[in-house]
């Protein structure tokens, strides 16, 4: 069939599919389509009525002169699909789908994520009297919307996007913070509020250190203090501590190796979301007190909230974090602990080196003892107090491969289980389980993306990486193409905005921004991306 009909067909069943069509439109010979282009009643159908009988514009002339952002054929498809009802809902789909006459032409995606970075530049800050703000004696970036100040691990996978675009003195100044508010506080707090100080958020500084260079044996120096000064500060309490017990961030696991977990110094509702919390504890048949560390504890892990977290694996209330030893805190712990060693090492300190090669040889093998569950082939989250993995299956699975940690039989086994149960039509899965919470399916999040694609990279498993990365691209490009805007999360089964959690989602969005900026470049994608995001 020539492309024109096909095309002619598409749009028919398209047309006829829609909701609430009340009549098939007029009939339209296909050969007449050559040299007579379709009216916008004749190619919207029934959405064009809807929009045209719900006076969604004041003027009918608006509507016809609109310029579709993507093909008739996506556009019609997803009016199928979703069936905005209403006028106010009808004047949502439209301007997500449809520009102004005469709007001036958007910049690629590319060029947006570029032109951001200044917009989400801050200068450094002195912290005013009476105002949660930390000072920070240098200029960073922050992730956007509600989120106005320095955040610890979205930097990473800003400073992602800011390497490629070159910007190395915005990542040094970022380091530069990072090693002050070690120096000050003895951790990197969850955020630059004085609200945050009670816990950190995983241990990507080492990881940061990476995309920088020390430019003389004293930034080095310093720079090797913090990391050491940081890993001290997980590790707080091991060395009196029992087998089969806890102390802070902590395990002491039966056999007598040490892990991590989450944990949160204060159990208190969370200054930022003090409302909610004292909902869900209410809710809790526990302590208040114990729901609000374990609330804080999934904070500071940066999945706030979701499956892995929850006992029953569907109730906030059921929250359980400190039961849990992490895969992907304990991931990061291993590589922090190699890259003092590395450090140490370079720095002519063998003793030190020996020291912590020691410490991740040691937590390598706990974790192939306790993460790694050899029935089913896979990593998980290892429960304290049920002492087995848990039966959640999420995107965590697959830091081990990021850092290295895993062996190449751990890996493909990892691949096959991501490639059966993580992978969505718009890019990775966070979880295989729906609850509401915004870090389980169907959400999707840049971080995520970026981990599980560097790490399939890494163990020679280009194809699948290839493909989540093309999907996650193609869903960014959809969504940007169809409203101008980069945002936090993305549902990856319908490629729309994601949804969840305690507030709207954010625009902006530093770490989307820095991840999808790395991966444009790295398989050079097409950098308007329409074509293949509206098929």
């Amino acid at each position: 069939m020539p492309a024109n009909l096909l095309r002619t067909s598409l749009l028919a069943l398209a047309i006829a599919a829609a909701p609430g069509a009340a009549t098939p439109p007029r009939p339209v010979h296909p050969a007449s389509m050559i040299s007579s282009p379709v009216s916008p009643a004749d190619l919207y159908g029934a959405l064009f009525e809807a929009v045209q009988t719900e006076r969604v514009f004041p003027d009918s002339k608006t509507f016809v002169d609109m310029v579709p952002r993507v093909p008739p054929e996506r556009i019609m498809a997803d009016y199928a699909r979703e069936k905005p009802q209403g006028r106010e809902a009808l004047a949502a789909f439209v301007a997500d789908h449809f520009a102004p006459a005469g709007e001036p032409a958007r910049p690629t995606m590319r060029e947006h994520i570029r032109a951001l970075w200044p917009l989400l530049g801050k200068p450094p800050i002195a912290q005013p009297e009476g105002s949660s703000a930390l000072t920070l004696p240098a200029a960073f970036v922050v992730p956007g919307g509600r989120y106005q100040e320095f955040y610890y691990w979205d930097t990473y996978f800003t400073m992602l996007g800011l390497k490629a675009d070159r910007q190395q003195a915005m990542i040094d100044s970022m380091l530069a913070n990072f090693v002050s508010l070690i120096e000050r506080y003895g951790h990197i707090p969850n955020g630059t509020r004085t609200y945050y100080l009670s816990r950190s958020q995983p241990p990507y500084f080492a990881l940061m250190l990476d995309l920088s260079e020390d430019r003389d044996p004293a930034l080095a120096r310093r720079r090797l203090a913090a990391l050491k000064a940081e890993h001290a500060y997980w590790m707080a309490g091991s060395a009196r501590l029992k087998a089969g017990f806890s102390c802070q961030h902590v395990v002491r696991m039966p056999d007598g190796s040490l892990l991590n977990r989450y944990w949160d110094a204060r159990d208190t509702p969370r200054d930022e979301s003090y409302a909610e919390d004292r909902a869900t504890a209410a809710a809790a048949p526990r302590a208040a007190g114990e729901v609000n560390r374990d609330l804080r504890a999934a904070a500071e892990s940066g999945w706030d909230f979701g499956s892995r977290w929850l006992a029953d694996g569907r109730t906030l209330s059921t929250i359980h974090t400190t039961d849990l030893v992490p895969i992907d805190l304990n991931s990061l712990m291993w590589n922090l602990e190699r890259s003092i060693a590395r450090r140490c090492l370079a720095l002519g300190d063998r003793a030190c080196a020996r020291a912590f090669e020691r410490k991740a040889d040691l937590r390598r093998a706990a974790m192939f003892k306790y993460l790694w569950d050899a029935r089913e082939r896979r990593f998980a989250d290892y429960d304290r107090k049920a002492q087995a993995p848990t039966p959640i299956i999420s995107a965590a699975v697959l830091e081990p491969l990021f850092v290295g940690l895993a062996t190449p039989e751990q890996a493909h086994a990892t691949a096959r289980l991501a490639e059966a149960r993580l992978i969505a039509p718009g890019g990775l899965r966070t979880s295989t389980v729906r609850t509401g919470q915004q870090w389980d399916d169907p959400n999707g999040w840049a971080p995520l993306q970026w981990i599980a694609i560097e790490g399939l990279e890494r163990y020679g498993e280009k194809k699948l990486a290839h493909d989540i990365a093309l999907r996650w691209l193609d869903t960014v490009a959809a969504f940007y193409t169809r409203t101008g805007r980069l945002i936090e999360k993305y549902d990856v089964e319908e490629r729309k905005a994601g949804g969840g959690g305690e507030y709207v989602v954010q625009d902006g969005f530093g770490w989307t921004n820095g991840v999808t900026a790395a991966l444009m470049d790295r398989y050079g994608y097409d950098d308007r991306a329409t074509a293949r995001a509206a098929e």
